[in-house]
């Protein structure tokens, strides 16, 4: 049954938590008034968040196993719906969805669709079966199901590679809202941050880890929906932005088509080619192109010295110079990915609502992408190990069903709000902000160039600014929203600890999913079956610390946008678990080898594509096929999963009576009565 004392314990602390949240707000909002700086705002908002995590974490700690790996089993559907939700609103869907919504409108549903209806598979196909079987990780199904340790370790490999690089977008996102909210270096900010994330994961593990994001998710969602709501208020009237934004988003397309056809914006787009020409040919002369710019640029920089130029001048010739790229393959590299981006800024924009604009060519291609990328995310939704791993911490079956219904609610706010963030930034920038004096831009735009995610520059010399001239970061769109709608700093503040609670909630669950792999599947099932339970706790706890200072290592040297990083987690996941776990729940003839081959196979195919086709690995668009982009690289990995997994098992002996038996126990999982 239930345990209803608990849940009404948790209602009234959570509720007061709430309340507590709502009195630290209003009471920034007058310390504002007052005259509080804005730099100190934003250190109260998110260093009073952080201390609030690690008291929970501190609170939490625990030496028992069970407590440690699951929170005990005893967490209320309702609560472990909404620490889901936590551990799933990552810094990509808080700080990235509306981004991606902004630049790609209508193709930019498919991470909407995919990332809740994902959650419809683990309802139907994972959760109560996985929470049937029991025990601590998804390795631990695997290594169970198909027998031996050869499907347990292939899955700890996959559930690293997966969680490793889905960690590191979070805590790339925690050092992008410390360098701009505290004014530390970001490679800085990503450390402190960390401190952050081991206090809770380190001390109290996934007991910790569950209270700590379901006050992260309280504080998410508020950080979200206020801005939002605001902004509706002030372009329409009505705080209710779900609704209004369909009205916003018709006028919208309006002015999106005198702006697109301005005489203004067609010269600097045509500007934009000639400089992706002139690279090209740049491209086609090398290694010779690259000696002559550095004799160039050196040449520059020794007239400047020599002829008491201005000091600024000067510097920023010894930049162009040290920033010029080495050698002939580092060129190719750089020159061509500036090429794309000029070629990029010299198309004609889509509209917002548009679906698949282009020629029939190119819509067959956006078409096959955006169900590519669909199909990707809600299977990778349904297979991302520290996502399921949830569903071992609740009392019985039925609970775990249960709270998978509260997650999808709890998430569902998010995203039925991500697309109005996008329609009402993007209104109050077309409106607003282009075609102002060069002079006269708004203060955010110094301020969020400073860390490199605003760039803009007046490329026809007309001393204003086109829609072309202007280059935004998808991740900037939500954490500078309330600067760009004029909000109240404090409003700016609280988004910051928003993205704050999103990436360290996300974090905290993803290292405790490597950690628990290396410490349990690893050390504990394979290496030394007879550890004692605190010898497990203690390599477990430094097995996380020295992840957790990897990722953080990998996150400072800044790698791509945070949402392809997370998109790739989600390809990787696809591939490598659904097919082994889904034939292994409803098809007793998956065997060991079959799944071995299956995992590895698929994961190896999503890999290979992304460098294949993706320039941050050293691959090329080009090389893609059927014109699906990296991000969706699972999409091919996945059906080769499920083919090597039957095909394999065909050709190789079946499971032995014990397994089988297994995978009929757990096939009926409210079979016994007590999980009724």
């Amino acid at each position: 049954m239930p345990n209803r004392p608990l849940a009404r314990r948790l209602k009234r602390l959570y509720a007061w938590y709430t309340l507590g949240i709502a009195v630290f707000i209003a009471g920034l909002a007058l310390g504002e008034k007052l005259g509080m700086s804005p730099r100190m705002i934003g250190y109260l908002f998110l260093f009073a968040t952080i201390a609030v995590y690690s008291g929970i974490g501190v609170i939490s700690r625990t030496a028992d196993v069970d407590e440690y790996y699951v929170a005990g089993r005893r967490v209320p559907a309702f609560f472990n719906g909404m620490a889901t939700a936590g551990d799933w609103l990552s810094a990509a869907s808080f700080i990235g969805m509306a981004g991606t919504l902004y630049f790609a409108g209508y193709q930019g549903l498919a991470f909407v669709m995919g990332w809740t209806g994902g959650y419809v598979l683990v309802a139907l196909l994972l959760a109560p079966y996985l929470r049937k079987f029991g025990q601590f990780t998804i390795p631990d199904f695997l290594g169970a199901r198909y027998g031996g340790n050869v499907a347990r370790f292939v899955g700890v490999v996959a559930a690293i590679v997966a969680s490793f690089t889905y960690v590191v977008a979070q805590i790339y996102g925690v050092g992008l809202i410390m360098s701009r909210f505290v004014g530390i270096e970001f490679e800085i900010g990503v450390f402190v941050g960390l401190a952050g994330i081991l206090v809770c994961s380190f001390l109290g593990g996934m007991r910790a880890v569950t209270w700590t994001q379901v006050a992260q998710y309280i504080i998410l969602i508020v950080a979200y929906l206020v801005p939002v709501v605001m902004m509706s208020q002030k372009v329409t009237g009505v705080p209710v932005p779900q609704v209004t934004y369909g009205g916003v988003l018709q006028r919208l397309g309006v002015v999106e088509q005198k702006l697109f056809d301005a005489p203004a914006e067609i010269e600097v787009r045509q500007r934009y080619r000639a400089e992706a020409t002139l690279l090209e040919k740049k491209l086609e002369s090398l290694p010779g192109s690259l000696d002559a710019e550095h004799a160039a640029l050196a040449a520059q920089l020794e007239t400047l010295r020599t002829g008491n130029a201005p000091v600024r001048d000067f510097h920023q010739a010894q930049r162009n110079l040290r920033e010029l790229p080495r050698n002939e393959a580092e060129a190719r590299v750089k020159w061509d990915a500036e090429r794309r981006a000029l070629l990029e800024k010299a198309e004609r924009p889509k509209p917002h609502a548009e679906a698949f604009g282009g020629t029939p060519a190119e819509r067959d291609i956006a078409r096959r992408n955006f169900v590519a990328l669909l199909v990707c995310l809600m299977v990778g939704t349904a297979a991302l190990p520290h996502i399921l791993m949830r569903y071992y911490t609740t009392p019985s079956v039925r609970e775990a069903r249960e709270s998978v219904g509260w997650s999808l609610l709890f998430i569902f706010v998010l995203y039925v709000t991500a697309p109005a963030y996008a329609v009402f930034v993007k209104w109050i920038v077309y409106n607003d902000v282009v075609g102002s004096a060069m002079a006269h831009l708004p203060a955010w735009i110094a301020s969020w160039s400073k860390v490199g995610m605003v760039k803009v520059e007046d490329v026809n010399g007309d001393g204003i600014l086109q829609l072309a001239e202007i280059t935004l970061n998808p991740d900037v769109i939500v954490l500078a929203t309330p600067e760009i709608a004029g909000l109240p700093y404090v409003v700016s503040g609280l988004v910051a600890a928003g993205g704050l609670a999103a990436a360290l909630s996300t974090a905290d669950g993803l290292l405790l999913t490597i950690a628990n792999g290396l410490s349990h599947d690893i050390y504990y099932k394979m290496v030394s079956p007879d550890a004692s339970a605190q010898r497990r706790l203690v390599i477990t706890k430094a097995l996380l610390l020295v992840v957790a200072l990897v990722a953080a290592w990998v996150a400072s040297l800044k790698p791509d946008g945070i949402l392809f990083m997370v998109g790739l987690a989600f390809s990787i996941a696809a591939a490598a678990f659904f097919p082994a776990l889904v034939l292994g729940i409803f098809w007793k003839r998956a065997n060991m080898w079959g799944a071995v081959t299956g995992m590895i196979g698929g994961m190896a195919m999503t890999l290979l594509y992304a460098v294949l086709t993706h320039p941050f690995f050293g691959g090329s668009p080009e090389h893609g096929w059927f014109g699906i982009d990296p991000i969706a690289s699972g999409i091919f990995g996945l059906p080769l999963g499920f083919a090597l997994i039957v095909i394999v098992s065909l050709l190789t002996p079946a499971p032995d009576e014990k397994v089988q038996e297994l995978v009929e126990n757990v096939r009926y999982p409210y079979l016994d009565r007590e999980e009724a």
